[in-house]
């Protein structure tokens, strides 16, 4: 009898269209492999198709704000249908970016300084502040988005600026801006994926630079360092995973400056589209799109 899957993709949060993309891929070719595939929007009708289309397995193909930081993974525990990707408190750690750098710091794993912020109307001590605790450039961002959605690098002239445009959001995150080479680890279960390193056209690897394949941003794998430095990464990679509890697949984001690693932010649900990075580094390794989906699959049954 064949597997049935129920993939769930879309929502509200601000990387729908990403979602979108990433259920569509992944149901496609889990449809092409021979498996009954329903896809479904995270909405009020969902318990209804869960009861009639009763899946063996629920993919999680939910990125940003309700889908990977605790709250569908909630909603999904009261099915008891094992789900993919990590579950409620692993999710809503890494989502949480202020949280997870209080964990990485506690677990001594280098990562940039930074202060949280709440606005107020004028913003008017914003740069003595930063003056103060980080220094310029820095980067700025919401504390619980992924894909880089409204993430900024800001000088002293432009900071107020670009500050407004996040004025939707209680609390952002001001951090201290690494230079150096962008590489991205992957880790599934307790395996080390890969890694990959980017190098965007782009001021760096933001949103556009990520979805947009006009943007041009440069792939380079296998990764050029050297054996240990490669094996350190890694071996910070799965200690981030570990540390969150996560399952199934992440992907974390490390800047590489002056011979040290700094982890920026770990993702719980990484992208499964044609431009996304971790089916990139499992092809080079020889893990087909498939075989990847399906060892997503198998974590998910087994871990629950």
């Amino acid at each position: 009898m064949k597997k049935r899957i129920l993939v769930i993709s879309g929502g509200i949060s601000k990387e729908r269209i990403i979602s979108l993309d990433t259920g569509k891929q992944v149901a496609k070719e889990l449809i092409k492999n021979g498996y009954n595939v329903k896809i479904s929007e995270p909405d009020y009708r969902l318990f209804d198709v869960i009861k009639l289309f009763k899946p063996n397995i629920i993919f999680n193909a939910l990125h940003g704000q309700f889908g990977e930081d605790g709250y569908i993974q909630t909603i999904l525990e009261t099915t008891e249908i094992p789900y993919t990707h990590s579950g409620i408190i692993s999710s809503s750690l890494a989502m949480d970016k202020v949280l997870s750098k209080k964990i990485f710091i506690k677990n001594r794993i280098l990562t940039p300084k930074y202060f949280s912020y709440c606005f107020d109307k004028s913003n008017k001590d914003l740069i003595k502040l930063i003056n103060q605790r980080l220094k310029f450039p820095v980067v700025i961002k919401p504390i619980n988005e992924g894909s880089s959605v409204n993430v900024f690098i800001c000088s002293k002239n432009d900071v107020l600026k670009k500050i407004k445009l996040l004025k939707d959001y209680k609390k952002i995150m001001i951090e201290q801006f690494i230079p150096g080479r962008e590489i991205q680890a992957a880790i599934i279960g307790s395996k080390k994926l890969g890694a990959i390193e980017l190098q965007p056209k782009r001021k760096f690897y933001d949103y556009q630079a990520k979805y947009n394949s006009k943007a041009k941003t440069k792939h380079i794998i296998p990764v050029e360092l050297s054996k240990k430095d490669f094996d350190k990464l890694m071996d910070l990679a799965l200690k981030a995973h570990k540390l969150m509890g996560c399952r199934g697949v992440t992907r974390s984001d490390f800047k590489f400056y002056k011979g040290r690693f700094y982890l920026l932010e770990i993702n719980t649900q990484p992208g499964m589209t044609s431009l996304s990075l971790v089916p990139e580094i499992a092809a080079f390794h020889g893990i087909s799109f498939i075989k990847l989906i399906r060892l997503i699959l198998k974590d998910a049954s087994t871990n629950k």
